[in-house]
């Protein structure tokens, strides 16, 4: 998949929850969207998540 299809798709689905819920459904979209990102991200391994949360005298 392309990341401008990529891109088409994650802003109508965005749009649809605003339709459809309002500024707290797009908030919720927007928070579960990146949820998955990380996971997603994690699970290829191309974005280590826990370097996020560590500290900078830990790398």
């Amino acid at each position: 998949m392309k990341a401008t299809f990529a891109g088409l798709v994650a802003g109508l689905l965005l749009a649809l929850a605003v339709t459809t819920g309002g500024f707290t459904g797009f908030l919720l979209a927007v928070v579960l969207g990146a949820i998955g990102l990380a996971v997603a991200g994690r699970l290829s391994g191309e974005v280590d998540v826990f370097d996020w949360f560590r500290g900078r005298r830990d790398r």
